[in-house]
């Protein structure tokens, strides 16, 4: 790639990309390789391994997925049963549905087969879709892994991996699945692992798995798109509801995606907001594939305006024309701020992201700040403001002194001080405890 400032952006020609692919490139709306597709596409193709460091919605499916294709073009239809010629793994099932979606756009004209291997949906038809055998199997590790281990799929004929967001699937836990899948793979095969952040999990993965890869960086770790402005709203927990209906009346919210920090709390969301006359579809782990998929389907076509999501949704979820992201709550994990945002400014489009915060998650902000290197504006303190839904009660008036009851200690009371009338002694029974059938309850576990 040419430094030279007045030169033209470099085509996909010039990168080594040719035939139907240039047209089906084209159809899909790729005028001009973007900055990752330019400095991977070319070692791809030469057949180096891809160390690349991007956040979502760089382009990097399109950087891995054309030169896996232009290679598997020039091999012929030939392949043996239930083993895939490249293999695409990701973290979530939504994710893998996106990377599908764009590789069979970018294969119209060719003769190129492809599957999806995941949880949530039959295991009989995805066996069935694997028998003859593909070109590009994409999958997440839980069910590929039990597919391999009962002899459905089989990997010994894979000489292309793709490791797609492995810091997302460290954070799942699945990097024991993901070294048991690589080592089932052709010792001969080019691999490419992107991550969006680097911890030393993955480095160290990337050092067992990648030869003498070539380093791609887009972005430093942890920046956000400058297209995206950001800003805190603090408000307690009690008080988020009413904040959240305020903000959705602004009829310039046209696209919003709410995260929540966990499947019960993305629930209540969507309950609260249909009881505030908001219509909003929710996706989270306890959601079958096929209701995730109804939800996604129709925020993506417009007839939901509301999707509220658990970080499942953060990654890979590619909708143009979201508006707004809004942190109900923030997220356990600071990296995950930076997928969640990621939703909204795609494209060099303008986006904007809402932190809701209560004072308890301070040092979560904190925390996301430190990530992304920069201090967030709060725009808003709702909890410096009469609450009109749960006021505090008036204060007490306060009585004379001299007519003031004695105060006096309550038995069982850890010595706490209580003021007025001394209540009647309770009647004991010979063991001690309470009369009455009354039972005594011990600290419980919560």
């Amino acid at each position: 790639m040419t430094n030279d400032n007045n030169a033209k952006p470099l085509g996909f020609a010039q990168l080594g990309i040719t035939g139907t692919l240039l047209d089906a490139a084209a159809a899909a709306g790729m005028s001009a390789p973007k900055p990752i597709q330019e400095k991977a596409i070319p070692a791809f193709l030469e057949g180096r391994d891809i160390l690349g460091v991007a956040q979502t919605g760089s382009g990097k499916t399109a950087a891995f997925s054309l030169p896996i294709l232009s290679k598997i073009i020039g091999l012929g239809n030939k392949r043996r049963p239930r083993t895939a010629r490249a293999l695409v793994l990701v973290p979530t099932r939504e994710l893998a549905v996106q990377i599908e979606k764009v590789v069979r756009e970018l294969a119209k004209g060719a003769h190129v087969s492809t599957a999806l291997v995941l949880g949530g949906v039959s295991r009989r038809s995805q066996v069935k879709r694997m028998a003859p055998g593909v070109d590009i199997l994409i999958a997440t590790p839980g069910r590929l892994t039990d597919l391999v281990r009962e002899g459905e799929i089989v990997l010994s004929d894979t000489t292309w991996l793709v490791l797609d967001e492995a810091d997302r699937m460290l954070d799942m836990g699945f990097i024991n699945d993901v070294r048991r899948i690589a080592k089932a793979t052709h010792p001969a095969r080019q691999t490419a692992l992107f991550s969006a952040t680097m911890p030393k999990e993955i480095e160290k993965l990337s050092a067992s798995l990648l030869r003498e890869p070539v380093r791609v960086e887009i972005a430093r770790q942890g920046t956000t798109a400058a297209e995206i402005r950001q800003s805190v709203v603090m408000a307690r927990t009690k008080q988020k509801r009413k904040v959240l209906s305020d903000m959705l009346a602004d009829d310039n919210m046209r696209q919003v995606i709410i995260f929540a920090r966990t499947k019960h709390g993305a629930d209540r969301v969507t309950r609260d907001l249909g009881r505030d006359g908001f219509e909003a579809a929710v996706i989270h782990g306890n959601k079958s594939q096929n209701a995730r998929q109804r939800a996604l389907d129709g925020f993506r076509s417009g007839s939901v305006r509301i999707l509220v999501a658990t970080d499942i949704a953060a990654r890979g979820i590619d909708v143009p024309g979201i508006s707004h992201v809004v942190n109900f709550d923030l997220p356990d994990e600071a990296e995950s701020y930076v997928h969640r945002i990621g939703r909204t400014g795609r494209n060099g489009a303008e986006g904007e992201a809402i932190t809701l915060c209560d004072p308890a998650e301070a040092s979560k902000l904190r925390q996301v700040e430190r990530i992304i290197r920069m201090r967030l504006n709060v725009s808003q303190d709702v909890t410096r403001e009469p609450d009109p839904v749960h006021r505090d009660p008036a204060p007490a008036r306060q009585e004379p002194a001299n007519d003031r009851p004695r105060p006096f200690k309550q038995r069982g009371d850890a010595g706490g001080e209580r003021t007025g009338s001394k209540p009647p002694r309770r009647k004991r029974n010979r063991r001690g405890g309470p009369k009455n059938g009354a039972v005594r309850f011990g600290s419980r576990a919560a």
